[in-house]
């Protein structure tokens, strides 16, 4: 008692033991079992040495072959085989290191990052950022499954917990990138519950990428992957243009030049055999298109009247040649006899949203859209260039199957190009260097995940070089016509 109150006692607040299930056996049931307890905790830890030796194969051949030699040859055996073996890897390298660094570093890499980064921080990370779950008393955790590097990225496959759904890991994407000491981390789906998730640790797309030499064969131009350039993983970066429209979106300087010239210079051998026609629109006066106008078969320099005309004419076009095809193909192909043809507007913004006009703007917005709406099957794409996103200015902007992000402002632009949710995968095209002109992440319909790559640097001397090939190829057509004339001649 504390002067005139009565204090209770604290209440009890320990934990009440649990015990396991075996305990209450009975002790013959103990004894009986108990060969078998031992069976399978000898096949447990079998299981689980295969599956170590699985995770670090490197760590393991390496230290089995060591220890017998220094148990069968002794000390001085040892040092000989390590040596030897450490020569022949510098000497490997030396001589062909895409091979070492695929075969050997590679596999040293991924051993080290599990053994020292991952497998210490996982239970503790996951907890921390609310990725584990109790219930009952017992703790579900994410499994980590294979670890892989690729020297620029750790790839980490990653089984999730029940009711648990990608959207959760990718809510927490910057937390998992600085707790593993990465500049950023991607989420991509393999299958239910199974993600791989992505730490960036460099660029590989860093520096520029040259040009390819320009083909003389035009059968060769894939218009279902034209190789614009080269993907964070190395493959080629395919655009399509057969059956897609294409939307590049990027501020000044991000470089939707070299995803424009890229298109061109690769499409040059069929332009000169006549298989593709491009058609272009540059409202800055010729400062883009200009450049190279061989590659044109028509092309306009403003966003006046002759620009909504040239529109309204591919529009046409469109209509006439897909009522020609009416109960003959369904999309168009080579042997049609007719060419392929690619509208280039430049700056889209400029004709149908900046244009003072209000009857030039409007009517240049319906052949637009007539154009990206029907063209797919008779054999009209759309590569459209543009600096704002916005609605208000591209208000048409789900008609482009393909679309290309550039550096952007600001993070809502993202979503706004390239789709909502795309940007909390990964797609970061407002982190993009300004170093880095050129580097885009890629959205196309069907494809859940984005993806990241560069386009050919293509310099001024590319175009050069891109029209002394257009304009050779117009020669020779010119001369093999004239000669087939004098010889009609002679025969008549």
């Amino acid at each position: 008692m504390s002067g005139n109150r009565w204090v209770d006692p604290a209440p009890f607040e320990g934990v009440r033991p649990r015990l396991p299930w075996w305990f209450f056996l009975p002790r013959w049931v103990k004894v009986v079992s108990l060969p078998f307890a031992l069976a399978y905790l000898v096949i447990w830890l079998a299981v689980r040495l295969v599956i170590l030796a699985a995770h670090y194969p490197v760590a393991v051949v390496l230290g089995i072959a060591l220890y017998l030699v220094r148990v069968h040859c002794g000390l001085w055996a040892l040092v000989i085989v390590v040596l030897t073996t450490v020569g022949g890897l510098v000497i490997w390298a030396g001589l062909h290191r895409p091979s070492f660094i695929r075969h050997a570093w590679l596999r040293a890499l991924t051993e080290w990052r599990r053994a020292t980064l991952y497998v210490p921080h996982w239970r503790t990370v996951t907890r921390l950022a609310e990725l584990t779950k109790d219930s009952r008393g017992k703790e579900f955790r994410p499994q980590l499954r294979r670890v892989r590097s690729d020297g620029w990225r750790d790839r980490v496959r990653v089984k999730m917990i029940p009711a648990q759904s990608p959207e959760q890991w990718e809510a927490r994407r910057d937390n998992l990138a600085h707790s593993f000491n990465a500049k950023s981390c991607r989420v991509r789906v393999l299958k239910p519950r199974l993600l791989e998730l992505d730490f960036i640790h460099s660029d590989p797309l860093a520096r520029p990428i040259p040009a390819p030499a320009l083909s003389a064969d035009a059968v060769a131009a894939n218009l279902k992957g034209v190789v614009v350039g080269k993907t964070e993983t190395g493959r080629p970066w395919l655009l399509r243009l057969l059956g897609s429209q294409l939307l590049v979106v990027g501020v000044p300087g991000a470089g939707k030049g070299s995803v424009l010239w890229s298109i061109v210079w690769q499409l040059a051998p069929a332009i000169r055999a006549g298989l593709v026609r491009l058609v272009g629109i540059d409202p800055k006066g010729g400062m883009e298109l200009g450049q190279c106008p061989d590659a044109f078969a028509k092309v306009v320099y403003d966003n006046g009247p002759a620009a909504v005309e040239l529109l309204e004419e591919i529009a046409a076009e469109v209509k006439e040649r897909a009522s020609r095809y009416k109960g003959i193909r369904r999309l168009w192909t080579r042997s049609s006899g007719e060419p392929f043809t690619v509208l280039i507007v430049d700056e889209l913004a400029d004709v149908i949203a900046y244009q003072t006009d209000k009857n030039l703007r409007e009517r240049a917005t319906r052949a637009v859209q007539t154009i990206t709406s029907q063209g797919r099957a008779p054999g009209f794409a759309v590569v459209a260039l543009v600096q704002d996103p916005r609605k208000e200015i591209v208000s048409f902007r789900h008609l482009f199957t393909t679309r290309v992000a550039l550096r952007l402002d600001e993070p809502i632009q993202v979503d706004m190009v390239l789709g909502d949710g795309v940007r909390q995968r990964g797609a970061a095209a407002h982190e993009i260097s300004e170093n880095t002109p050129g580097v885009a992440w890629i959205k196309q319909d069907g494809r859940r995940e984005p993806e990241r790559a560069r386009a050919f640097h293509i310099t001024d001397a590319d175009l050069v070089e891109l029209g002394q090939f257009l304009t050779a190829g117009d020669a020779s057509v010119r001369e093999l016509t004239g000669r087939t004339s004098s010889t009609e001649t002679e025969a008549a």
